[in-house]
């Protein structure tokens, strides 16, 4: 279910497309943002020791602390100093350092780029709230985009630290202003791209509305390859639906009466009379569309969750994605 919000961008609430980091996220927010951190639900061990503080304890140069020795513990790691003061046996714990890595992948399809809150504006400040989180916390970050122009996908490579912010902001507003032309989504081929480039292990999330005409198994089996039971990416789709996907007579211009409706990818259209009927038969559609992507996501141990479009951003990532076991 979705649970609508109000929004907290002043920029789309004037008519205005974000064009800083401060109109995709805002200082009080990132003050909020730099109190969280990315989670996987598979602790991954990296190879770039000190760079990443890990929720778990292992064997790194770091020392932790001390825990009492049980019968059938490593006698490598006794204290033995301890021992001669203390006559007891005590063992060292180290904190372990892990090299998680986040990738975002952004539909920026034209049935994305609709909505009162835009779906593709809502996107975008996610996306931003989550690698400002992945950077700060000094995990990788990149970000993919697909659904606009030829190329199946557009990437931002990966990058670490809090001097990438204002790179990975950049990347996002050209790619939310951008004016490339656009054609029909290939979700299969973005996703395809993305399982060969993807390097590493770490948590991969989606944003899209998945409206795909031609359909997202394929698509979802290449973002689940090499996933959590391999030791490589989990993935999480986040399904971003506007106001007005879930109840087309909702907002400033409800449907109604005889319309042309045109295809925004595919700039068809078609003549439909809009009858309360209709509109049943529309949303009994669209609840089993959602719930087929989300038993799809979950044969292939996928996180789903539908995400409003006119959600709050800080309540999103401070609440229901912390809730998912995402962020921390």
């Amino acid at each position: 279910m979705v649970t609508p919000h109000a929004s907290s961008s002043t920029a789309e609430a004037d008519g205005r497309r974000p064009a800083s980091l401060e109109d995709l996220l805002g200082a009080d927010l990132m003050a909020r943002l730099d109190r969280l951190d990315i989670i996987s639900r598979k602790v991954f061990a990296g190879k770039m020791p000190g760079e990443r503080r890990s929720r778990r304890r292992g064997q790194s140069v770091e020392f932790d602390d001390y825990r009492p020795y049980t019968p059938g513990d490593d006698l490598r790691h006794i204290d033995w100093n301890v021992l001669a003061r203390l006559d007891r046996l005590f063992l060292k714990l180290f904190r372990e350092d892990e090299d998680l890595a986040l990738h975002l992948v952004l539909d920026v399809s034209p049935s994305m780029d609709l909505g009162e809150p835009n779906k593709l504006v809502f996107a975008h400040r996610v996306a931003m709230a989550m690698g400002y989180i992945g950077l700060v916390t000094h995990s990788r970050v990149a970000v993919s985009t697909f659904g606009r122009g030829t190329q199946a996908i557009q990437q931002l490579p990966p990058m670490r630290g809090r001097t990438g912010v204002q790179r990975l902001a950049s990347f996002l507003l050209e790619s939310l202003n951008s004016a490339e032309p656009t054609g029909p989504t290939d979700f299969h081929a973005a996703m395809r791209v993305l399982a060969r480039s993807r390097a590493g292990k770490g948590v991969a999330v989606l944003l899209s509305d998945m409206l795909l005409r031609e359909g997202f198994l394929p698509g979802l089996n290449f973002l689940s390859y090499g996933g959590l039971h391999a030791g490589g990416f989990e993935a999480y789709v986040l399904q971003v639906l506007s106001p007005q996907d879930l109840d087309p007579a909702a907002g400033r211009n409800p449907l109604a009466g005889d319309l042309r409706l045109i295809d925004a990818e595919r700039n068809d259209g078609t003549e439909v009379t809009v009858s309360a009927a209709l509109l049943r038969q529309y949303r009994r559609r669209l609840d089993a569309h959602i719930e087929g992507v989300a038993r799809a996501c979950r044969a292939r141990s996928i996180r789903h969750m539908v995400v409003g479009s006119d959600a709050e951003v800080a309540g999103l990532v401070g609440g229901d994605l912390r809730r998912q076991g995402l962020l921390g």
